[in-house]
């Protein structure tokens, strides 16, 4: 791409560069729609489609059928079922300023005053633009029959199984209508970090950012997957408006809340460009504190009608267009790569770079995953580094500064053994990881003593990573089954460690004693078993011994579990090591069968069917106990907060949620409030 102005170009030059940008879109746009899988940046992409745009609105005769410009989103899968959208999903066009924003707005009301319309003095409605993958639900008469991705535009993959599995997604609207609503299906930050944790756990590349996550959960075949992956959804348009009663964007957003969509709460109706711009400012400054990734703002005309006569023209609608944010991107210098050894054997390679401010916060360290992610990127020490954040989280590098880099600099060198103990590293399977399967590494067993205390598994409360590391400098334990013959005496020698944290250690050690069985079976940091499986296993067996005594055809058979789970859970309890483990718990005096209990649900309760969000901190009891307790009555429990929600439960420190329910009128409870309700209704 060329940075001459198109109108100082030749029709000849110009047919050049669109020859040379449309298969290089077209690449691109296959890695990043169908493959879920992009291979540069979103701004990347957007600066050369914009280039080609312009020199196809200079040159109209350059279009050509095939062009990137005359098609929306990628291909469909030959897997998956095939649905026909009778009104197409179009795409969006995008600006990159707020001067471009005024010109689209001045476009529309010439377009508007040509019309045979009242609404030459329309407002817009403001929207965030959510980075997720668009969807199209479809109801008959009130209740849920289909959901299908965008595709092409035209057809897209039917994906109905998949989407049932949503929470946010109702299978009965709160009243009999036939219609196709359409929105999109993202990622929540924190379930896409958990998500590549895990991942990288397992030796498979990570997801480059939240919006591949959510279509590569969603675009699979397996329902299980989709089910454990936490999407959420925003429904924000309907194919055909004349089934509502309102006839505006923003009222649209009101009564689809109503039927029993989630929506974003955070719309605004924008009465010039004044108002728009401040929108953006607005959110903008918000971005990296939403719990959702978004990469812009969208700005609708907001009568339905008005949209209906406007029209769209092949691939985008008149009436609307995206705001892009401009990428937030810093230059650093990588001044080393570290390998660290995780709990399960995993070898990462980490750039450690110049500390600078990105996304308000400080930043001087970026994962680099793998052994092949870092060739891709050919990172080297010297670099001068362009750093942004995936998806408004994750540090990382999109690249090297070519005309900066060293002229001695050389490709950073791949181990060939541990970090930690020296031990050969090896590929598993077809693992893109490299991997220590030393049983007795150091680095392993301090990264799962660090596991098996968090608060999903043991939940032995000031027992971090930290203070885990001083254990195992100091020759004070060597596996999880050793904390709990710990001293008073031993704890002392700790680094600021006195009497007090010293007792309340013990305590939470001893305490943890009693757990159910599922915490224990988390905490061991079997591969592949999560605390959901976990719980499932524990349910099924009751206690350990069943469980070390069964195979993997009775383990696979639980729902939910599976042959992978099954193979690893027979796999580590077959070894040695894992059977002297488990030896030593029980003598201890570790628990070591299930008693959560069954788990029954209250359809009678004041909290069934209610949408409830926690937030703040709660002092009486953990935020997964307060979960479990709600859904047990049947409520459903979500991360953000919007006019769907019913009821928001505030602890200590209460933030942005709160302010949000607040402001919607939302009914907000403290935790006595909710210590009370669970009185009555545990007596009731």
């Amino acid at each position: 791409m060329t940075d001459k102005p198109v109108q100082e170009m030749t029709e000849q030059a110009a047919a050049e560069e669109a020859a040379t940008l449309r298969p290089q879109l077209r690449k691109w746009g296959q890695q990043y729609y169908d493959a879920d899988n992009p291979a540069v940046e979103d701004d990347v992409y957007d600066r050369n489609y914009a280039r080609l745009v312009a020199l196809e609105t200079a040159f109209p005769a350059l279009v050509t059928p095939d062009s990137p410009t005359q098609h929306v989103g990628g291909s469909v899968r030959g897997d998956l079922p095939k649905v026909n959208h009778d009104i197409p999903m179009l795409s969006l066009g995008d600006v990159f300023s707020i001067d471009e924003l005024r010109e689209f707005n001045d476009r529309l009301r010439k377009d508007v005053a040509t019309e045979d319309t009242t609404d030459e003095g329309f407002d817009y409605n403001c929207e965030l633009k959510i980075d997720g993958l668009a969807i199209s639900l479809r109801y008959e008469n009130g209740k849920f029959v289909q959901g299908s991705t965008r595709g092409n535009g035209s057809i897209g993959e039917d994906i109905t199984d998949n989407l049932a599995t949503l929470p946010s997604i109702p299978k009965k609207l709160s009243r009999p209508l036939t219609i196709d609503v359409r929105g999109e299906c993202y990622m929540p930050k924190q379930a896409f970090l958990d998500l590549n944790a895990r991942r990288e756990a397992e030796g498979k590349a990570p997801f480059a950012n939240p919006r591949n996550a959510a279509a590569g959960s969603l675009r699979q075949l397996h329902v299980q997957v989709t089910a454990e992956r936490k999407l959420e959804t925003f429904m924000y348009n309907i194919a055909d408006y004349e089934p509502l009663d309102t006839r505006t964007q923003s009222g649209l957003l009101d009564e689809l809340a109503e039927l029993g969509f989630s929506t974003n709460p955070t719309y605004q109706v924008a009465h010039n460009m004044d108002d728009v711009a401040a929108y953006i400012d607005q959110y903008q400054a918000k971005r990296a504190d939403l719990a959702y990734g978004i990469d812009g703002i969208v700005i609708k005309a907001n009568p339905l009608p008005l949209q209906r006569a406007i029209g769209a023209t092949v691939k985008v609608p008149r009436w609307a267009i995206a705001y892009k944010f401009p990428p937030e991107e810093v230059e650093t210098v990588v001044r080393d790569i570290e390998w660290t050894v995780g709990r399960t054997g995993i070898v990462t390679p980490t750039a450690v770079m110049d500390a600078v401010k990105l996304a308000g916060s400080t930043v001087a360290r970026a994962s680099l995953h793998n052994p092949d992610y870092l060739q891709a990127k050919d990172i080297r020490l010297g670099d001068a580094v362009l750093l942004h954040k995936a998806g408004d989280i994750i540090p990382e590098i999109s690249n090297f500064v070519a005309d900066k880099r060293p002229k001695d600099a050389q490709p950073a060198p791949i181990p060939t053994t541990c970090p930690s103990c020296g031990a050969p590293l090896v590929h598993l399977d077809e693992e893109v990881a490299l991997r220590c399967i030393n049983p007795s590494c150091p680095a392993q067993l301090a990264s799962g003593m660090a596991h098996f205390a968090s608060r999903n598994a043991m939940n032995i409360d000031g027992l971090g990573p930290k203070i885990v590391a001083q254990l195992f400098d100091k020759q004070l334990v060597q596996d999880v089954a050793s904390l709990y013959h710990l001293t008073a005496e031993q704890l002392l020698t700790l680094d600021k460690f006195g009497e007090k944290s010293t007792q309340n250690l013990l305590t939470a050690i001893d305490n943890s004693r009693h757990n159910s069985l599922e915490r224990l079976l988390f905490g061991l940091g079997i591969r592949h078993v999560g605390a959901k499986a976990a719980r499932s296993i524990a349910e099924r067996f009751g206690d350990l011994r069943s469980l070390m005594a069964a195979d993997t055809a009775t383990i696979a058979a639980i729902d939910t579990v599976g042959q992978i789970i099954a193979d690893s859970v027979v796999t580590y309890f077959a070894t040695d090591q894992a059977q002297h483990l488990v030896a030593r718990l029980d003598a201890a005096g570790v628990n070591l069968t299930y008693t959560s209990g069954e788990i029954v649900t209250a359809p009678d309760s004041q909290f069934a069917d209610q949408r409830v969000v926690l937030t703040g901190k709660l002092q009486n009891l953990t935020r997964p106990e307060a979960t479990k307790w709600l859904e047990t009555r049947g409520a459903k429990v979500t991360s953000s907060v919007s006019k769907s929600t019913n009821l928001v439960i505030a602890g200590e420190a209460a933030g942005s949620k709160l302010t949000k329910a607040q402001e919607l009128g939302i009914p907000v409870w403290d935790e006595a409030q909710l210590s009370a309700a669970m009185a009555d209704e545990n007596n009731g």
